[in-house]
């Protein structure tokens, strides 16, 4: 896959997808899905250049090969609608009907720090990982090998740390009390994902249980 190809695409999906919070509320005024947008392709650039993945990996994010676990798949896609579901409530919730009370400066600020965090953490880890699929599946067409180093020697599933971070911020970033609903639910989904790919490398990838006992957490540092 050539490089420009990739980055267009990953471009064109990511336009797409920020252009939810604006329907939703109907109008382009939305300061902040503005906040959200601009720190989102700020990320997108540091992901296609500081950050920016190998070919072969690229190859795998974008068409994952065969083995995928079907339960992730089940996960991935209700993780797709929870993620929908977020911008849609918080573009009706605090861009059309300001059905939140407004948010104080400092936690607008929070949560845009936070979702800069999360979204940096998932790109450093995705870097640091060439087998980083974007499905569950033991990679025996690549010589699949855990990655012990970086963000990976603190926890097991650095990017689900970040993803966690990110979503925890969503709220407060948008100014929207009612897309806490779905963020916990994704949040949920999120566990349920680690707790399963952890026991997938653990029973089905070499050298997987040697490495879990060096990093004892799965997803956060000091507690799971």
């Amino acid at each position: 896959m050539k490089n420009s190809s990739y980055i267009v695409k990953q471009l064109i999906g990511t336009s797409i997808f920020f252009l939810v919070p604006f329907i939703s509320a109907g109008s382009v005024f939305y300061w902040q899905a503005w906040l959200y947008v601009i720190l989102g392709f700020a990320m997108f650039a540091l992901g296609q250049t500081t950050l920016a993945i190998g070919e072969d990996l690229k190859q795998e994010r974008n068409k994952a090969g065969s083995g995928a676990k079907q339960w992730d798949k089940i996960i991935l896609l209700l993780s797709f609608l929870l993620t929908i579901a977020m911008f849609i409530t918080a573009g009706l919730d605090s861009g059309r009907y300001k059905s939140s009370p407004n948010f104080p400066v400092m936690a607008y600020l929070l949560g845009f720090v936070m979702t800069g965090v999360g979204q940096f953490l998932f790109l450093l880890a995705q870097k640091q990982n060439k087998f980083f699929s974007s499905t569950v599946r033991i990679q025996s067409d690549r010589g699949h090998k855990g990655c012990s180093t970086g963000l990976y020697s603190i926890v097991r599933h650095p990017a689900y740390l970040g993803s966690v971070i990110q979503a925890l911020g969503f709220p407060l970033i948008f100014g929207s009390l009612w897309s806490s609903i779905p963020v916990a639910m994704s949040l949920l989904l999120l566990i349920l994902r680690t707790a399963l790919e952890d026991k997938t490398l653990l029973n089905e990838l070499n050298g997987y249980r040697e490495y879990s006992q060096k990093t004892k957490y799965k997803l956060f540092p000091f507690i799971w």
